[in-house]
């Protein structure tokens, strides 16, 4: 099994990066533009909920296992905020709270792992390669 572990700026820029870095790697995995496009989605989704929703530190996580054919996702971040990020408290209750449906839409399988600290939220994306 094929990994990347990185870290990421807790800060709104932190969903573009990642998706920068998730594109490259899946580039060099050579998976199939459909199923890159909802990988790309799923970590821009779970980024950012972190940025919105968690405190620091934040990490991205990619693997791939050739014999099932879908690539892992997992981001890490220091467990719940007190309070939502400045984009999601701004916004009206319609303009916000969608993200967790499009990853289980565009997912296999996901779901999260917490300990005292710590949260990891992660996803499962078929991957035809």
């Amino acid at each position: 099994m094929t990994c990347i572990c990185t870290p990421l700026l807790h800060r709104p820029e932190a969903a573009g990066e990642a998706r920068r870095i998730t594109k490259e790697v899946l580039a060099r995995w050579r998976v199939a533009e459909e199923a890159a496009d909802s990988v790309l989605l799923t970590v821009s989704e779970l980024v950012t909920n972190a940025v919105e929703h968690a405190q620091p530190p934040l990490a991205l996580g990619l693997s791939r296992d050739p014999g099932t054919r879908r690539v892992h996702i997992e981001v890490s971040d220091g467990g719940p905020a007190a309070s939502q990020g400045a984009w999601a408290a701004g916004c009206a209750p319609e303009e916000h709270g969608r993200g967790l449906t499009i990853v289980g839409r565009l997912t296999a399988a996901h779901g999260h792992r917490r300990a005292p600290g710590h949260a990891t939220h992660w996803a499962d994306v078929n991957a035809a390669v």
